[in-house]
């Protein structure tokens, strides 16, 4: 497995309309080979920034790197811009991919 994560530095004040952007987006990632799921998450708030990550989980890293290369992907992020006019971000979001070593799952899960 790989994870695929990207984080944001929403600048305060500027998280709904961040939220929304993502709400509101079509992913088309749920047709996509290798495609397991995707989390968007928000964390701890500085004084200049609410911290939010988004999390995907692909069956591989291949699986992965196909998304980024895919039509599926160009027509995704091309709508995924800010319609409320300025920047909602301090800098640009940072990348971070994980392959995946061990996997622990509680033994009640579905």
């Amino acid at each position: 497995m790989f994870i695929a994560m990207n984080r944001f530095q929403v600048i305060k004040g500027k998280e709904q309309a961040f939220e929304t952007v993502w709400k509101t987006r079509e992913s088309y990632l749920g047709d996509l080979p290798g495609f397991i799921e995707f989390h968007l998450v928000k964390g701890p708030e500085a004084e200049d920034h609410t911290l939010y990550a988004t999390h995907t989980v692909w069956a591989s890293k291949t699986a992965f790197e196909d998304w980024t290369r895919s039509e599926a992907f160009r027509r995704a992020h091309s709508r995924a811009g800010n319609e409320t006019g300025g920047s909602l971000y301090l800098g640009h979001p940072k990348f971070e991919g994980f392959e995946v070593l061990i996997t622990e799952r509680a033994k009640s899960a579905a």
